[in-house]
């Protein structure tokens, strides 16, 4: 039985394009380097955060970012940056009766932003709101708080294994891993992804196993 679902943000529900544009236009690079870069380093399985500190060894990322949000070029959200089967899949869950709530590693801030897009939800929250990001599994217990619905029936939805599929799983969730963005397609069909209950191409695709 399924009777929550909890989503990922980035690469799950928005598209990362403009984010990383944004940041690369700060840095004055151009954005295929910093696209490029950010490929390399999620390759390597590293934090992808790290392709910042590949441009500026010694970024203050916090502190840009407050610069940026300074300077009126800071984090934005917009209907465009929604993958087309977000509003559809998360509504046809919902009329299903199962409780949808949106948890990622993100800013309170775009948490914010996701409040003010009215997605058909019940929950949203930030590992910047909480202090605690994945894969910490305190955040997944966080997780399992917020839906009060029992493990073993409360699906995560996400694109990264180590910080989606894993400790999902440890925490006793079931997990789909979806593969989009380029989490999804680089470790789609490996080890690291072997751990998902479901591997998934769309949003759709979870109100078709939620009919089962």
């Amino acid at each position: 039985m399924m009777r929550a679902v909890v989503f990922d943000v980035g690469e799950t529900l928005i598209r990362d394009d403009r984010g990383w544009a944004m940041w690369a236009d700060w840095l004055n690079v151009p954005r295929h380097t910093l696209s490029a870069l950010v490929g390399a380093v999620v390759a390597q399985g590293r934090d992808n955060a790290d392709a910042l500190r590949l441009i500026r060894p010694d970024i203050d990322i916090a502190a840009e970012r407050a610069a940026m949000e300074a300077a009126g070029v800071g984090e934005e959200l917009s209907e465009v940056d929604l993958y087309p089967d977000v509003r559809p899949a998360l509504a046809a869950l919902r009329e299903k009766g199962i409780r949808v709530v949106i948890a990622g590693n993100q800013t309170a801030h775009v948490g914010q932003l996701l409040q003010e897009l009215d997605l058909p939800i019940d929950e949203i929250a930030t590992s910047g709101e909480w202090g605690v990001a994945k894969p910490d599994p305190r955040f997944f217990a966080r997780v399992l708080d917020l839906v009060a619905t029992p493990p073993d029936e409360t699906v995560y939805v996400g694109d990264h294994p180590a910080n989606d599929i894993r400790p999902a799983k440890e925490a006793g969730l079931r997990v789909a891993h979806l593969r989009r963005g380029p989490w999804g397609h680089l470790w789609s069909g490996t080890g690291e992804a072997a751990g998902a209950d479901w591997q998934i191409d769309s949003l759709h695709d979870l109100v078709r196993l939620a009919a089962l």
